[in-house]
């Protein structure tokens, strides 16, 4: 495992010092998971982005919707 030194605020600091009451075994592991649960939500709003994007696109595309609903027609139900 990878070790690093950085700073933060006196805030986050002790909101750290409190990782046994949040059920972690060290402040590491608490970190750890934070960093973790951080990066799925940014990848997540990345998605939701790209979705939205293809959503405007398909919208302005009269071609590709019409190409959609034949493919549906024989599409089983």
């Amino acid at each position: 495992m990878l070790q690093a030194k950085f700073s933060i605020e006196e805030t986050q600091g002790q909101f750290l010092n409190n990782y046994k009451k949040y059920g972690f075994k060290d402040k590491s592991s608490m970190l750890r998971t934070a960093i973790t649960h951080f990066k799925k939500e940014i990848e997540q709003e990345k998605l939701r982005q790209s979705a939205e994007l293809y959503s405007e696109l398909y919208a302005q595309d009269n071609e590709l919707k019409e190409l959609t609903d034949n493919a549906l027609t024989d599409w089983p139900e």
